[in-house]
């Protein structure tokens, strides 16, 4: 999977989990927990991103 496709993975997940964050704001803790799954996706995707750029850059 390309660096690019990665990126752009993390940010419709993050597109995403704009609506639940709106949700949480006025009160939704059930969209507080969908957002917070958003997040840690979003770490584990972008320290993906982090190894498969060191791995480029080693290769």
């Amino acid at each position: 999977m390309s660096v690019e496709a990665m990126v752009q993975g993390m940010i419709d997940t993050l597109n995403e989990a704009l609506g639940d964050a709106a949700k949480h704001d006025r009160g939704n803790s059930a969209a507080g927990t969908r957002v917070r799954k958003a997040m840690q996706a979003t770490k584990n995707s972008a320290q993906d991103v982090r190894k498969q750029v060191q791995a480029d850059k080693n290769a």
